[in-house]
């Protein structure tokens, strides 16, 4: 090998020396960034997601009624926190019609459970806490069955827009999910003869009514 022909290896070595520290440095770089944004992420509180079923159930209770609703709380992000829910709220305002009558003032009353008894065919409703903060993280998310009553208030038909909001800790910015409900005559007459303690579901997912009404994401009674 000449003297040129080492010169050349030489300056191709050298270059791919420096093309490979700046490689090395780069990913270096990049590495350190992805590691600031996960610990960045980590210490964030993390962010809720509130969703509501498509289920409601409806009933009377000694002299007003029982409405209950099961939401979904979870957070699709990591991070370190938990996320504390302080309190939950209903509201349920008559409109149209019926907007010149007083609004039920609801109180969280329990929380419970369904589980079905294969012996009845029956699914049978269960008390499971007293209204208590609950945690939220996002190995835990939590779909609570929470259980609203209103004393001294009954449906008339109509229809209804309602809210459920829930409180969060360190006066963060509350949850809050609305929704409407319409109740026909027929599910309100149904409604006043039921026995005590009877429940009625509502739904905002039946297909028949997607396309023959004008409000078709709002809960009805599935026999209308």
């Amino acid at each position: 090998m000449n003297g040129t022909d080492e010169r050349v290896t030489e300056s191709r070595r050298a270059r791919f020396d420096s093309v490979h520290k700046w490689a090395a440095t780069l990913a270096a770089v990049v590495a350190l960034a992805f590691s600031i944004y996960n610990f960045a992420e980590l210490q964030q509180k993390p962010r809720i997601d509130l969703t509501l079923p498509h289920l409601l159930r409806i009933g009377e209770v000694d002299n007003g009624i029982a409405f209950e609703i099961q939401p979904t709380v979870s957070t699709r992000f990591k991070t370190q926190d938990v996320e504390v829910i302080r309190d939950a709220h209903l509201q349920l305002t008559p409109v149209g019609s019926l907007s010149s009558l007083r609004k039920p003032i609801f109180y969280w009353h329990e929380s419970g459970t369904y589980v079905y008894d294969p012996t009845s065919d029956q699914i049978n409703y269960h008390w499971a806490s007293d209204p208590a903060p609950f945690i939220v993280s996002q190995d835990k998310p939590q779909q609570p069955t929470l259980n609203f009553w209103a004393d001294n208030w009954t449906f008339q038909p109509g229809r209804y827009e309602g809210s459920l909001q829930l409180s969060r800790s360190e006066n963060r910015s509350p949850l809050i999910k609305k929704f409407c409900l319409i109740v026909s005559k027929k599910s309100a007459d149904e409604f006043h003869g039921a026995g005590p303690r009877q429940i009625f579901f509502f739904r905002d997912d039946l297909p028949k009514f997607r396309s023959s009404v004008k409000s078709p994401n709002c809960y009805r009674r599935e026999t209308d």
